[in-house]
């Protein structure tokens, strides 16, 4: 398992399609995921620090799994079948939990734990980005760069 993190939630255009996008902590990989609108707001809250008067789904998640004593662990994205991304999750005290992927991911977040993923769905779904170091400048010339590659890239090119 390769852990990831996470760089941003983006909004596609012309299609308005979000997107989350990974990227392997210790590779020179990135993981792009389409998602859905929802999943793509509670992505993006987690990561910018943003709280609701009210717990929202994933907040309410993760106080339940705590209180209960089994707090999730670890967010790991197992597959991808015709761009489909699935996920697991996996709780203090053994419990694995079926997940999609973009739910996965936000659970983690508010969790605070590890988002892994399988040699096997980097190798398939995984984008190479040129990685010339941890500047702001690089950091931009990375948007820039996976920006011209999300230019031509279709949801359906990631079909087997």
């Amino acid at each position: 398992m390769r852990e990831l993190m996470l760089v941003g939630v983006r909004i596609e255009l012309p299609s308005n399609q979000p997107l989350v996008l990974l990227k392997e902590i210790d590779g020179p990989r990135h993981l792009p995921i389409w998602i859905g609108t929802p999943e793509a707001s509670a992505i993006a809250m987690t990561q910018q620090g943003m709280e609701t008067p009210r717990p929202m789904t994933h907040d309410l998640l993760e106080t339940i799994t705590s209180a209960l004593g089994h707090p999730l662990i670890e967010a790991r994205l197992v597959s991808v079948k015709e761009t489909v991304f699935y996920a697991e999750l996996e709780f203090d005290g053994g419990a694995t939990v079926d997940s999609r992927a973009s739910d996965a991911i936000a659970f983690a977040l508010r969790a605070g734990c590890p988002i892994t993923c399988t040699e096997e769905v980097l190798e398939e779904a995984g984008v190479l980005v040129n990685d010339e170091g941890s500047t702001e400048e690089a950091a931009e010339d990375q948007v820039r760069e996976f920006r011209e590659f999300l230019a031509d890239v279709e949801p359906e090119d990631f079909d087997e």
